[in-house]
């Protein structure tokens, strides 16, 4: 009896492992047939090339920002770039969207990669199959990635390290000390993010050793939360309000919009306005109001028309000349209550 069981455990096992590689053999079938008519729109325009980009989070306001940037400088160039989990029926790891672009044989990938082990393989294999890999925001520079565009992450840093440093002289904070909490991705394997952190801390001990430090000493502590979707960073939020009174941090330093989103909100629901401090990520229309009703205290603003265009620019580049620059670094800008006024009055214009 045990060992029917056992062959019938086994069959079902291999029944299901058979289905799942032809649903995704089918997947990967369909979606080259796709990609083999994006070349043909309703007036019969061809496209010199075809890029794909992929994302972390490929609905938010700021990746729409980056991806619409980067399609304008494509069709200037005479290329089509699309975002391709915008055209299938589930989500997707970013893997398994690396898998179906190197499938497809794309002429070009724009992924923000991370620096895992098997994000790693499969740029790695897009090269070997003479597809060119440009790295955007998270770099992975151990692989075989023809071009990282992104941010300095320790300019970066050191720009929310003198925001810091600014709230902590102007502010009135209980305690014999302040409590500073950046949220990082709590699964990221990417080192962008401890740069960044180490670019925070360094500026604040550069201020406390360098001058006379006329507010209270300030404490950076990196809180990891739970990336995976926008409801389990909500979840994460919250759960660092509900840890009583005397443990909210006094600073929240977030390194996301999701992140910055969901900050905003808890503040807000747990009537936090005023006592803890925000710095944000983007600028996006929530966060402007933010900022300008004085719940978000500034927020670092990176130039997404330049990450997309840059993109589109260095894959030219190298079908144009074999060879590219390694790195492309964008511009960010600190956007406060001083400010705010201007940047909403830009995003009003451009609707």
């Amino acid at each position: 009896m045990k060992a029917l069981l056992k062959r019938l455990n086994s069959i079902t096992i291999f029944i299901i492992t058979g289905v799942m590689v032809a649903l995704t053999g089918l997947l990967i079938f369909f979606f080259v047939s796709y990609t083999r008519t994006l070349s043909r729109t309703e007036s019969d325009v061809t496209y010199d090339k075809y890029y794909v980009m992929i994302t972390d989070d490929a609905e938010s306001s700021f990746w729409k920002s980056v991806y619409e940037a980067a399609s304008l400088r494509a069709a200037e160039e005479n290329a089509y770039v699309e975002m391709i989990s915008d055209n299938l029926s589930r989500e997707y790891s970013q893997a398994e969207l690396m898998e179906i672009a190197i499938a497809s044989k794309v002429d070009g990938i724009i992924v923000t990669a991370g620096e895992s082990e098997e994000i790693t393989e499969l740029i790695n294999q897009a090269y070997e199959e003479g597809i060119p890999v440009i790295t955007l925001f998270n770099d992975n520079a151990q692989s075989e990635r023809l071009s990282f565009v992104g941010v300095g992450n320790y300019n970066l840093g050191k720009e929310y390290g003198n925001l810091i440093i600014q709230m902590a002289k102007e502010g009135a904070f209980p305690g014999n000390h302040i409590n500073v909490a950046v949220l990082v991705d709590g699964g990221a394997e990417s080192s962008g993010q401890n740069v960044l952190a180490a670019g925070i801390q360094d500026t604040i001990d550069k201020e406390s050793s360098e001058t006379v430090v006329s507010h209270k000493r300030i404490d950076v502590t990196l809180v990891p939360v739970d990336a995976s979707n926008s409801f389990s960073v909500e979840e994460s939020v919250r759960n660092l309000f509900l840890r009583g009174t005397g443990s909210i941090p006094n600073i929240v330093v977030c390194l996301n919009e999701t992140e910055t989103n969901s900050v905003y909100q808890a503040v807000v629901d747990y009537n936090q306005v005023g006592i803890v401090n925000i710095l944000g990520y983007y600028d996006s229309g929530a966060i402007l109001k933010g900022i300008e009703r004085d719940v978000i205290y500034a927020t670092l603003s990176i130039d997404t028309e330049q990450l997309g265009q840059y993109c589109i620019d260095a894959l030219t580049e190298y079908y144009e000349l074999g060879y590219t620059s390694q790195y492309s670094t964008v511009d960010s800008y600190v956007i406060n209550k001083r400010n705010v006024a201007e940047y909403m009055g830009e995003a009003q214009n451009e609707k």
